[in-house]
């Protein structure tokens, strides 16, 4: 499909409604592909020809069995990549949803459903109209633009962009400024950007004991009873104060298990799973020191295994939040708010580089539910934001 066809717009009653703009259009060629992680399904290739198109260089990655790709253009000047990824999460059953899930279409009060709207095949459309129209606009501009796209955010996360962020540290590929199209809105398009994300370090402990009869507790050694006091322990530590960017650590325990089945058997082991996330006030090997000296204190016979999901990463005020407070302001007349809140993004692999990374994209209420869904007025508001980025960065 070509930049410039704007084919009617699927509905919910099954017939067509108004023209689609050129983003709407991109992004229900998208959402009708079932790219579920890590299947990349013909999205990258869409989005490839789209580039190549307007002249940008595309090198193919793939790494581990994982469809990547770093598409560049320009030759000098600082660089703003944008990030993002084409594989969505399962649908869950298809029979809840009121449309099938990678059956795209707008709705009669204007929303566009399918699995992949909000997070985030919406916001690779309206990267890719956004670069057609500055490109034809600005054929010379300055600086470099640049492409960071995978199928293996929702996945492990191993093969995807930490992988090329990896490449381009190794061959001293720069990059200064990096948007990531993760849907950072809540209420309306636009009033959230995250400039940052906590770390997550998860932890699996495992307490051991001795098996035995529970009628013979004096022959067995229960690890579930030893180590209450100490998961207690873990829970009320208080681990920061957080700061004015960043909340205080948070410690939870998600998943606990023990015992043969049988009612009778005292365990021999007990398995606990655990997750921080934590602020830059602490660093993962203060965590760590912090939890052994708790386990320790309480006589467990214990060991830990560890897991850094990510560090924490802040970019401060600076020429890209500049850039992006003007452009909302602009576009939708609205001063985002910064937050740090959610999960993790892949935004803490690209900050490793030494980038300024921030978080835009659509109202983040429907992510990986049934009947995900947005206004689908809001990709064309969104594709005007991320061209005024550039306008304000490179003109």
């Amino acid at each position: 499909m070509s930049a410039q066809t704007t084919p009617p717009v699927p509905s919910l009653s099954g017939g067509t409604g108004q023209t689609s703009s050129a983003t709407l259009a991109l992004a229900l060629d998208l959402l009708a592909r079932p790219s579920v992680t890590p299947d990349d399904h013909g999205c990258q290739p869409l989005m490839i020809e789209r580039l190549e198109a307007i002249g940008f260089h595309v090198e193919r990655m793939t790494i581990g069995g994982i469809d990547n790709f770093w598409a560049t253009r320009g030759q000098h000047g600082p660089v703003l990549a944008f990030a993002g990824h084409t594989d969505v999460v399962p649908s869950g059953p298809e029979s809840e949803w009121d449309v099938p899930p990678f059956t795209p279409c707008v709705d009669a009060e204007g929303y566009l459903r399918g699995r992949g709207a909000a997070d985030m095949k919406g916001s690779l459309a309206a990267m890719i109209t956004a670069v057609e129209r500055f490109v034809a606009a600005h054929p010379d501009h300055e600086g470099r633009l640049a492409f960071l796209i995978t199928a293996d955010e929702e996945g492990p996360a191993v093969h995807g962009t930490r992988a090329v962020v990896e490449r381009l540290r190794e061959r001293n590929d720069p990059l200064d400024y990096c948007i990531v199209g993760e849907p950072s809105s809540t209420s309306h398009l636009g009033d959230v950007v995250k400039n940052g994300r906590r770390g997550s370090l998860g932890g699996v402990l495992t307490v051991r004991g001795i098996q035995g009869h529970v009628a013979y507790p004096h022959l067995a050694r229960n690890p579930i009873h030893q180590s209450l006091a100490a998961l207690q322990a873990l829970t009320e530590t208080r681990w920061d104060e957080g700061n004015d960017f960043f909340p205080a650590t948070s410690f939870q325990i998600s998943n606990v298990h023990a015992g043969t089945g049988a009612t009778n058997v005292v365990p021999g082991e007990l398995e606990v799973t655990f997750n921080f996330r934590y602020s830059t006030e602490v660093t993962d090997e203060q965590l760590r020191e912090r939890v052994a000296e708790i386990l320790d204190a309480h006589g467990l016979d214990y060991r830990l295994t560890w897991t850094l999901n990510g560090e924490p990463f802040l970019t401060p005020d600076g020429k890209l939040l500049d850039a992006t407070r003007a452009a909302c302001e602009a576009v939708t007349g609205r001063c985002p708010a910064l937050s740090t809140s959610g999960g993790t993004s892949d935004g803490r692999f690209i900050a490793t580089l030494g980038a300024q990374v921030i978080e835009l994209g659509p109202v983040n209420a429907t992510i990986h539910q049934v009947n995900e869904r947005i206004l689908a007025a809001d990709l064309d508001t969104l594709s005007r934001l991320y061209e005024t980025i550039l306008q304000r960065l490179y003109t």
